[in-house]
């Protein structure tokens, strides 16, 4: 039971974060870095610190307590994340909802699923798992079958998306919605930034790795496991949002976007809605990933569950969207294929952790 908990905590963590680009997608006559840093307030400080303050009690005194090496690499590894996240954007907007989370939450799943396990067999700790049991565990086979059919389901996928472009480059015939698709979707332009999202992203993971000590104080103090991370999201976001809010700024000045925030011209209250709904909805993703690694683990089992959750909710989305709307019947079939591939993964991983000792 308490593998089932753990998986549908994950399947929640998942459908948030598939689904929290949604309500952007209602902002009206802002620039991105106007929605996009808006909705990040909420994301990496706002809730966070709200969530902190309501699940682990003196969450403060806990981070002060922490050791300075702790902080910084937690903090760093934020500050790499949000790098990650600030092209995770460009690379769903070149890419589309289906194939953008596809191939960057891929390769997120890669490196944050296997890479802290190949720590922990330099570097063993109490609790953690290393790639060696991994390797000899007939549970642990089944986890890493599980990350290799996910990797299949990621293939497809991104086959899938080059058959989209030349379908689309063969003119099908598309409606509204699938032709805002077409005209913004550039292969080469996102991958490159896919694949930079991917590889930076898997950095939380590892955030949440090198801030473990407060996640440890806090239940020394009495705060339910449960809820355990939600004092390393707090240093952890820090990172993100430093680097988002750089970045945004840079783009204010570039672009002269500062007046949206107050241009009456726009929906203003519509579009602050819309963009704390999206940052909270984001946020939402990792209270549930913690909770799901509370009864798991986290390793590589967490991690990927959470990312296919993702990847199936975002594929969902597209096709939902239409984005998929007017490809041949094999590009269709071959993304469906995908999606499947993904769903295997997840059964995999999932019953590798109800074997496990």
């Amino acid at each position: 039971m308490q593998v089932i908990y753990g998986v549908i905590l994950h399947f929640i963590g998942g459908f948030a974060s598939g689904s929290f680009y949604m309500p952007f997608k209602k902002v009206r006559k802002w620039a991105w870095e106007n929605y996009w840093l808006v909705g990040g307030f909420f994301s990496w400080l706002i809730i966070p610190t709200l969530v902190a303050w309501l699940t682990v009690p003196h969450f403060g005194a806990i981070i002060r307590a922490t050791s300075a090496d702790t902080k910084f690499w937690t903090y760093l590894m934020g500050v790499l994340w949000g790098i990650g996240g600030l092209t995770y954007g460009l690379g769903v907007r070149y890419l589309g909802m289906s194939l953008g989370n596809s191939v960057i939450l891929g390769l997120t799943s890669t490196f944050g699923a296997l890479l802290p396990a190949v720590y922990y067999d330099f570097h063993p700790e109490d609790g953690k798992v290393k790639f060696t049991t991994l390797l000899h565990e007939s549970w642990g086979q089944l986890v890493l079958a599980g990350v290799v059919v996910c990797l299949i389901g990621i293939y497809l996928c991104g086959k899938a998306g080059l058959m989209k472009e030349k379908d689309f480059k063969g003119h099908a015939p598309v409606d509204e919605l699938s032709q805002d698709s077409k005209e913004e979707f550039s292969i080469g332009k996102g991958l490159i930034v896919a694949i930079i999202s991917g590889v930076l992203s898997a950095c939380f993971n590892y955030g949440i790795e090198a801030g473990y000590p407060m996640a440890k104080m806090a239940i020394e103090q009495g705060t339910d496991p449960l809820f355990q991370n939600n004092v390393i999201y707090i240093v952890l976001l820090w990172g993100g949002l430093t680097t988002n809010l750089i970045w945004c700024i840079i783009l204010h000045i570039k672009n002269r976007s500062f007046g949206d925030y107050i241009d009456t011209k726009t929906p203003l209250a519509n579009n602050y809605l819309f963009a704390a709904l999206a940052g909270t909805t984001w946020f939402l993703q990792f209270f549930f990933y913690g909770m799901g690694e509370s009864k798991l683990g986290n390793g590589a089992s967490s991690w990927i569950l959470h990312m296919a959750f993702i990847i199936l909710t975002a594929n969902m989305w597209g096709l939902v969207l239409k984005e998929w709307k007017g490809v041949q019947p094999r590009t269709l079939r071959t993304i469906i294929a995908g999606i499947a591939a993904i769903f295997i993964s997840i059964m995999l991983v999932g019953y590798g952790n109800a074997i496990k000792p």
